[in-house]
Parts: C-alpha cells; sequence; structure tokens
C-alpha cells in the first residue's frame, strides 16, 4: 500500500476505535505508520480523509453487499427481489455496527462542512449508478429511469434503515416482506400481481 492507502486503513481504525469526534490527526498518521503533514498532501484536510474513509468503508461493505443481494434476485419478480434484499440487510448492517456508528456520527459533521457536504454529494451520484448497474442484471425488463428509482429507492432505505439498525438494533423495525407490502399498496396491486 502506499501512504494514501495507509492513511484511509489507519483513518478507519482510529474512527472505529475512538470515533470521529476523538479521532486526531496524530493519532491517524501513527496509526498509518506515515507523517502527520501526509495526511495534508494526500487529503488537505483530517476532515476530508475522514470523509473519504468512511464513505470508502461502508460505501464498499454495504454497498456490495447490497449489490450482491440485488443480484441474487434475477429470476423473481422485482417486488419480490425488493423484499429479499430487505429480509436480508438487517444481518450487513449488525456485521458493520462499528463502522455505521462512526459514520452516523460523522454525518453531523458532514452537515456542517460544505466541502464534506460537496464530496458526499459527489458520491451519492455514483451509489445510484452501481445500484442501478446491479439491478439492471437482475432485471433487465425495467426502464432505465425505473432502474434508477429504484435504485435511489435502495440507496435512501440503506440510509435511513441503516441508521436505524445502528442506533436501535433490537427496536421492531420493518423488514422486506413489510416494506414491499407497502410499495405494493402505494402503486395499488398485490404483491402476487
Amino acid at each position: 500500500m502506499g501512504n494514501r492507502e495507509d492513511l484511509l486503513a489507519g483513518a478507519r481504525q482510529v474512527i472505529v476505535e475512538r470515533g470521529v469526534a476523538k479521532a486526531t490527526a496524530r493519532e491517524i498518521a501513527n496509526a498509518a505508520g506515515v507523517s502527520l503533514a501526509a495526511i495534508g498532501y494526500h487529503f488537505g484536510s483530517k476532515e476530508q480523509l475522514i470523509t473519504e474513509a468512511l464513505n470508502e468503508t461502508l460505501g464498499t461493505a454495504i454497498g456490495d453487499a447490497m449489490e450482491d443481494r440485488i443480484r441474487e434476485g434475477a429470476g423473481h419478480t422485482p417486488l419480490d427481489a425488493f423484499a429479499a434484499v430487505w429480509n436480508a440487510m438487517p444481518a450487513v448492517f449488525a456485521a458493520n455496527r462499528p463502522a455505521m456508528l462512526a459514520s452516523a456520527e460523522n454525518l453531523v459533521r458532514v452537515a456542517r462542512s460544505p466541502e464534506a457536504r460537496q464530496h458526499f454529494q459527489a458520491m451519492l451520484e455514483g451509489g445510484f449508478d452501481d445500484l442501478a448497474d446491479a439491478l439492471r442484471d437482475a432485471h433487465p425488463e425495467l426502464t432505465d429511469d425505473q432502474l434508477r428509482a429504484v435504485a435511489e429507492l435502495h440507496f435512501v432505505f440503506s440510509q435511513g434503515l441503516g441508521l436505524l439498525h445502528t442506533i436501535a438494533p433490537d427496536a421492531p423495525l420493518p423488514d422486506g416482506d413489510r416494506l414491499a407490502t407497502a410499495v405494493a399498496a402505494l402503486a395499488g396491486v398485490g404483491r402476487d400481481s
């Protein structure tokens, strides 16, 4: 790995262990085995490094898992496949709880930083595109507009339900079957239609 990758790994380690608010640039540099100046050289600031480290970690862990669950829906109706994805995602959230907790802590910092918000907004497009590609593989019968809309819905649910599972893992949250029933009701069709 190069210094940039070492810093991302060091930041993830320190953030998960200590939280975003308590992570110092010096601790991150020490965990990465690089100089403190390397943060400024590669990322411009500790805040940008933290934003990228969390986006990369959760984007990869949660995003890849969701894309895999979406692709497993090939051969099923889009609505049944949607239910299956959201029946499986609580286990993904549980497996990534420490990183999701750090990400939840980071949301306030992102909301207050124009630079971090700009980076997050740019990341959204890539997230939508990746999910739409997975949906296209599983459901080629959907139009591009439908693929994008379903990808956006998955992304929004990943953010909302992911946060709820992080802060209240034992709460009675809706599962995929319940969410699919709601979507079908809004569309005015039954699940078997």
